[in-house]
């Protein structure tokens, strides 16, 4: 029983150890964006299936141990070759880097494959091989717990990661770490199937029990598609829609392994009658939050939309087990459910950004969860799985999904698109202006009776903007890099001779920036010579010869979750590449959750730049928008300018504990504000 224990908590420790330690190595090399997380999920989702599928065909071969045995040794000789190969067994090689960006889920899934994808796939097929074997040797104990345990190692290793290992190890030393954990499970796993290799009781027999319903596979399939449905469409709908604090998508991953523990413990700890009356309050105060969201505080919005998701994944997952198997049919119940997992992974990043123009997965997932809930209820299913009973409610289901499709043409915008990135809107506002808005973010706004005007963050008493109307060479033929372009607005300050030069790895935001829909007109009225060069924008510049930029702007630290990976000391040792010798580093840090200070100061240390910090205070009507600017030089004589100095807060007693960021170590929980 030991052994089982162990090497089930082992297996799901690390599967949900490698899921952000690979996210977070890989996620420079596409931007930065939330997208890849959810599109490393799939990913994860998929191999997890196969992992099943593999354990579901295993079990039904003679000299299961045998053939195990060769599997977990040729995993063990693949992290060896890489570990030669690579900085750790489970770092990518930069040569794997994406040349384009334009949809690169399919580049993720090749990247994941070849540096986690089978050591993965091992781990995966752990539980359910574990669970049909330990029954096969113990008939007379339940299967049930040995499932609530992987449920707690996922939980632990998931919260272990951010919490204890992120911020103590470099990316290297975590990927050596994680490799070491995996031997020490292959040594367990090694001896359980050396054992099975000669165990009659755990070899292939004839299943006694009768055989699942194709009824009730597809049973299994839809109540695990739609709480996997629900986790990813509530993590979207809030981290994108509602608020962009870093870490948020943790709290519905790990809401969705607490449901899994709970339900599969024992079946006290779920009653369908009292969940839904819960689910059906929780919905009623979700109607009251979606219409009181511009008004509602953010963090009772987050409680009642996880509330809501915790109500549905405990419905989906206490369904589960009040219908699991007997244990001849385990792994066909793992391989079930695995299937509606990916399905419902597959539904919302490859399916939804196509026919959505919003996250209107989510909704189709909430009633998804009333339509089973309700079927559930009927007084057949209490007894026996109908199949006519749930035809009709998959027919339904499709009437949902047209539902939702009609609601994109419902959008109250002037412009709505959605791809990789997120959510692109562009709405009119009462004083004659449009705004470009990613999620809940103000990436630009123009006013259609004064175009020239530089608006938001951008406006003439801003760090940047100071700069730029008091910048020594103005009028002498500036060359501005912006990394970041939003709607362009920087564009207005430009002279005759300027030249501006912006990254931006949205393809959207490019397309609207430039003019598409006669929005925004910035860079097309501008007085600059305007390049736009899409992708990520470290990426590019890697790419490039020295632009000798006089001025370069970072802007992509505003939103959601920063792209870390332009805020290291590999990356500033490019910009200063690209910066003339005189040049000067204006950093974007207005932000509501993140406090990037103390990261800039240690980088301004390591490469001997002054620093000051350029505040504006918040104002009404067209002045614009609240902000702080970062300013960073080699040349002290450009932070003396009268218009600058008379604004700057100096950083001569400041200091802080927090590592110089490279491209091996960051942690964001060191800088939540």
């Amino acid at each position: 029983m030991l052994f089982f224990a162990l090497s089930i908590f082992l297996s799901a420790f690390l599967l949900f150890q490698i899921q952000p330690m690979i996210g977070k190595f890989i996620l420079p090399w596409f931007g930065g964006t939330p997208a890849m997380w959810s599109t490393a999920m799939l990913f994860f989702q998929a191999a997890l299936t196969g992992g099943y599928a593999y354990a579901y065909w295993l079990v039904k071969r003679p000299r299961q141990g045998r053939i195990h045995l060769v599997l977990l040794g040729m995993t063990l000789a693949l992290l060896i070759v890489l570990g030669f190969l690579w900085t750790s067994p489970i770092s990518p090689s930069a040569d794997m880097r994406p040349a384009s960006m334009d949809f690169p889920v399919f580049h993720v899934f090749l990247i994941l494959t070849v540096s986690v994808g089978l050591p993965y796939f091992v781990l995966a097929a752990n539980s359910p091989l574990m669970q049909a074997w330990f029954s096969r040797l113990f008939p007379e104990q339940s299967y049930a717990r040995l499932y609530a345990l992987s449920n707690f190692g996922s939980l632990l290793g998931l919260l272990a990661y951010p919490i204890l290992l992120e911020p103590s190890l470099t990316l290297n030393q975590q990927g050596w770490t994680w490799s070491g954990g995996f031997v020490l499970f292959a040594l367990v796993m090694g001896a359980l199937s050396y054992r099975a290799r000669n165990e009659g009781g755990i070899e292939v027999h004839a299943p006694t029990a009768e055989k699942p319903s194709p009824a009730l596979r597809l049973l299994w399939i839809i109540l695990s598609g739609t709480a996997s449905l629900f986790l990813l469409s509530v993590t979207n709908q809030v981290s994108q829609e509602v608020a962009v604090i870093p870490f948020l998508w943790i709290v519905p991953l790990a809401i969705y392994l607490v449901s899994f523990i709970l339900a599969f413990s024992d079946s006290r700890w779920y009653d369908r009658r009292i969940y839904a009356l819960l689910f059906s309050l929780a919905s009623l105060a979700m109607l009251w939050v979606l219409t009181h969201a511009g008004t509602l505080n953010v963090f009772i919005q987050i409680g009642v939309y996880n509330l809501l998701f915790f109500l549905a994944a405990m419905i989906c997952h206490g369904e589960l087990y009040r219908l699991r198997p007997h244990a001849d049919h385990l792994t066909s119940f793992y391989l079930m459910v695995s299937l509606g997992g990916a399905a419902g992974g597959i539904f919302v990043n490859l399916i939804a950004p196509f026919i959505f123009s919003g996250y209107w997965e989510f909704y189709l997932a909430w009633l998804t969860v009333m339509i089973v809930l309700a079927t559930m209820l009927l007084p057949r299913f209490q007894t026996k799985v109908n199949f006519q009973s749930f035809t009709v409610s998959v027919s339904f289901l499709v009437c949902v999904l047209l539902l939702s499709i009609y609601l994109n043409k419902s959008e109250n915008a002037l412009f709505v698109e959605r791809n990789f990135y997120g959510v692109i809107r562009v709405r009119s506002g009462r004083e004659g202006e449009n705004s470009m808005i990613h999620g809940m973010t103000v990436h630009g706004i123009q006013y259609l009776d004064d175009r020239a005007h530089p608006t938001t963050y951008y406006v003439t008493d801003s760090g940047v903007g100071l700069l730029l109307l008091n910048h020594p060479q103005r009028g002498q033929g500036m060359r501005i890099g912006v990394l970041g372009l939003g709607a362009g607005t920087l564009a207005t300050y430009a002279l005759d001779g300027d030249a501006y030069r912006y990254y931006e790895i949205n393809p959207v935001v490019v397309r609207l920036a430039e003019g598409e829909g006669g929005f925004f007109t910035f860079l097309q009225d501008s007085k600059a010579d305007t390049t736009v060069v899409l992708g990520d924008a470290r990426i590019s510049l890697e790419r490039e010869q020295p632009q000798d930029f006089d001025v370069l702007v970072l802007d992509t630290f505003s939103s959601d979750s920063i792209p870390t990976h332009l805020v290291t000391k590999e990356a500033f040792a490019l910009y200063l590449k690209h910066l003339r010798p005189d040049g000067i580093i204006a950093a974007h840090i207005s932000n509501r959750h993140l406090d990037l200070r103390p990261v800039l100061w240690q980088l301004a240390r390591e490469f001997g730049l002054d620093i000051v910090q350029v505040n504006r205070p918040a104002s009404s009507g067209r002045d614009g928008f609240p902000s702080e600017w970062i300013l960073l030089t080699r040349n002290s004589k450009l932070l003396e300018i009268p218009a600058i100095k008379s604004h700057a807060i100096s950083f001569d007693d400041y200091s802080t504990s927090i590592k110089l960021w490279t491209d091996d170590y960051s942690n964001l929980f060191q800088i939540l504000k």
